[in-house]
């Protein structure tokens, strides 16, 4: 991503840590693990994040309008153009094509199309915001956090405190503010920028026994599609009355607030919503339900640890004077943690997409979308080595849900059996709709296996053969066997038309022959799906792999982006889809293939950052961490941290300056420290391949491998330790900055490395 067109988008005295500490203080050594500010949030942008993978909170934490946008994973706009969301029938004119571009027409794939305009995939958006407005605000001094071990934000003001956290075990909005006298007024407000002309809103509220309970029903303009909140607010002491559309809570001591959003058809019905919010706090208090949700967060998120040595004075300050020091190691820490908790704040139904599971604004850059040609892989690429197998399978509810459309891809486009990915889906379809002359992602045929990876990565990870993962990779297989029918003249299979994402030739157009990620995702599925699958389509599956072409070494000793002769490369682009093979394929590496090793790092060499997006410069390092190009790893790392593309919330921008919200930096971020520290295949372990000289000390703890073993790994100038913990019996090729060597693991069997200094 991202070179389609934006769709309109808006412009662009402790940390906080664990709740054992008075006032959310942090410990007096270690790393972070929150943020703080000490004020509210101005912007949507710079609110503190909750999530459970499905529902989302947006925290500004302002006494006097305590807003928490409300956001969840289902909610996208109908766009009223169903029949042009199918993928073009264009099979009948494959053949020719194929002819045409064997016979040198480079301009032939701009016409395969069915003549349709673009069509974006729907647009994701938030629902409403909950509000509390008070006439004054307290007196005293504020402060507002986020502790990421228990996804909790508070807001503490004088003798006022607000806590609201997204509850994983009940799939609920929680939040409790609690003061001496609390006079407020309580509403549902579905007023949020970009919110479209037409939206059909009823809103209305009841009293309860000990509060109210208040409902929002909105429908989208020209739909019978609606979506609904319920917001049961339960107060102890004072008096509330109703105050239409909300309520008016006046001289209470606490406010408990349950919220949920439904998106849906026809009428849904707000008692029986209500009365289900009421059984969650029967016999349960504000802390009950958050120890319910923390006990699988917190497990979740303390399972991989970074600490970088940091300055305690540093590790001390907010995180808006955090980022005012771009070469601070404490940054570099708190970043890897925000990461690491956004990342599995917005997994759980689906993976995150291009703005994790947040957003304030109904105009969402490239439809809040989830971008699979690069973006989506980016973003979740630590899951498996940083242990968050809830983001995997986040991410295989969202490939396993929509192979049926992969299939009708297959069928439609390329008249194959099997099944190909789209390059955008809204989470709803599956199918290949979203392309244009400029970019025709309707060509791009490596994206089932890019998608699979991150789960063929975890199988491998835990010592498992996930069936889901085996049955998707042999229709992967089917279409190659049916598409792979064209050779060159030397009997090489071609792959016309072939696509890279989203560049063309310098000398050519989009739509092209052999591009090398083409090349490395058909090999890899190819072979992968025989592993999986013994027998004789096993054997079938690994001929026709080998048939294929080897990548093409240019003029300037670079990787070729398309291995076609004549072909010339455009370097000034933001994606690195011909370095596949490299990251996070295996296919080119400096230990197998040196010769292609070296030639993959001149490509990254010669490789411009074209529009400064975060993901370009974060896939630039996650390449080069695998080249073992220490250098090249800090600078692209330097380019988004002096780049100013982190909000207050930790949350990340797409471009320099905090322009175009948007999760790529935030999430990818940890994948590249842990791809400079540890890298793993199922049969070889790399310590510290790429780690920047600045970095002199620090520990990665809990870090998963690719053979079954866990590692916590310490660095400094007295020394290097790698202490593994293998779950199964194996043999591993062991390379460090010391040497190579094998390394005999047996499970349940710890081994401690001493690596010497660096």
């Amino acid at each position: 991503m991202n070179g389609t067109p934006v769709n309109p988008h808006p412009a662009g005295a402790a940390p906080a840590v664990g709740g054992t500490h008075p006032r959310n203080e942090a410990p007096a050594t270690g790393p972070v693990h929150g943020t703080w500010e000490p004020r509210p949030a101005g912007r949507w942008e710079d609110a503190f994040l909750s999530g459970n993978g499905r529902h989302g909170a947006l925290v500004f934490g302002d006494s006097n309008d305590d807003r928490v946008i409300v956001t969840h994973h289902t909610l996208v706009r109908p766009a009223g153009d169903e029949r042009h969301r199918r993928p073009p029938r264009l099979a009948a004119a494959l053949p020719a094509l194929q002819d045409r571009l064997l016979a040198g027409d480079l301009t032939a794939a701009e016409t395969f199309t069915d003549g349709r305009p673009l069509h974006w995939v729907r647009s994701f958006h938030p629902a409403f915001q909950t509000r509390l407005r008070a006439a004054t605000a307290p007196d005293g001094p504020y402060r507002r956090s986020v502790d990421f071990t228990t996804g909790e934000v508070t807001a503490v003001h004088g003798e006022r405190t607000s806590r609201v956290f997204v509850s994983r075990a009940d799939d609920v909005i929680v939040q409790r503010v609690t003061a001496p006298h609390l006079t407020l007024g309580l509403s549902l407000d579905p007023r949020l920028p970009g919110a479209p002309h037409g939206l059909g809103v009823g809103e209305g509220a009841v009293l309860t026994a000990d509060g109210a309970l208040l409902g929002l029903r909105v429908r989208y303009p020209g739909s019978d599609l609606a979506y609904t909140g319920v917001t049961l607010a339960v107060v102890e002491g004072g008096t509330t009355r109703l105050a239409p559309p909300g309520a008016r809570i006046e001289g209470a001591t606490a406010l408990t607030l349950l919220t949920r959003v439904r998106r849906h058809t026809g009428e849904l019905d707000l008692v029986a919503v209500g009365r289900a919010l009421r059984e969650l706090l029967d016999g349960r208090s504000y802390d009950d339900l958050l120890a319910r949700h923390t006990a699988g967060h917190r497990t979740a998120y303390t399972r991989v640890t970074l600490d970088l040595a940091a300055d305690p004075a540093e590790r001390a300050l907010p995180g808006s004077e955090l980022l005012s020091r771009p070469r601070s190691t404490a940054l570099l820490e708190r970043l890897f943690a925000a990461g690491r908790y956004h990342l599995l704040s917005a997994s759980g139904m689906f993976p995150p997409r291009l703005t994790g599971l947040w957003t304030g604004d109904w105009d969402t850059a490239w439809a809040g979308a989830f971008t699979n040609d690069a973006n989506l892989n980016l973003q979740t690429a630590s899951a498996a080595a940083g242990a968050l197998p809830e983001v995997t399978e986040a991410h295989a509810a969202l490939v396993h849900g929509q192979l049926a459309d992969w299939r009708d891809n297959a069928r439609a486009v390329f008249g194959t059996r099997g099944a190909v990915a789209p390059a955008h889906t809204d989470g709803e379809s599956g199918h290949a709709y979203h392309f244009s002359r400029a970019y025709p992602l309707h060509l791009w045929t490596a994206g089932a296996d890019w998608l699979l990876k991150p789960l063929v990565d975890h199988d491998e990870t835990h010592g498992t053969r996930d069936p889901r993962t085996a049955a998707a990779l042999a229709e992967v297989a089917r279409f190659y066997e049916d598409f792979l029918t064209r050779t060159d003249a030397d009997g090489h299979l071609v792959i016309v038309p072939s696509y890279s994402p989203e560049n063309r030739p310098a000398n050519g157009s989009w739509g092209a022959l052999n591009a090398a990620m083409d090349l490395s995702a058909a090999r890899h599925a190819l072979r992968t799906a025989a592993a999986y699958h013994p027998g004789p389509d096993a054997d079938r599956w690994r001929a026709l792999a080998d048939r294929l072409p080897p990548h093409r070494i240019n003029a300037d000793g670079a990787l070729a982006e398309w291995a076609w002769p004549g072909l010339t490369d455009s370097y000034d682009h933001r994606h690195l889809s011909h370095l596949y093979g490299v990251w996070p394929l295996d296919e080119i590496n400096p230990y197998d293939t040196p010769a292609l090793a070296e030639a993959a790092h001149r490509a990254l060499e010669l490789r411009g950052a074209e529009n400064d997006s975060a993901h370009g410069h974060l896939h630039h390092a996650l390449v080069a961490a695998r080249l073992r190009d220490a250098g090249r790893v800090a600078h692209a790392l330097d380019q988004v941290l002096d780049g100013d593309f982190f909000h207050t919330s930790l949350m990340s921008a797409h471009y320099p300056r905090r322009d175009v919200y948007n999760a790529d930096a935030a999430h990818t971020l940890p994948a590249v420290l842990i791809e400079m520290l540890v890298q793993s295949t199922p049969g070889r372990l790399v310590l510290l391949p790429a780690l920047p000289d600045r970095l002199g000390e620090g520990a990665l703890r809990g870090v998963r491998t690719r053979f079954g073993a866990r590692i916590d790994l310490t660095w400094g100038r007295t020394g290097t330790t790698a202490v593994v913990r293998p779950s199964r019996t194996t043999r591993v090729e062991l390379r460090t900055p010391s040497g190579t060597g094998h390394l005999d693991l047996t499970a349940g069997e710890d081994r401690v490395l001493d690596l010497g200094t660096r």
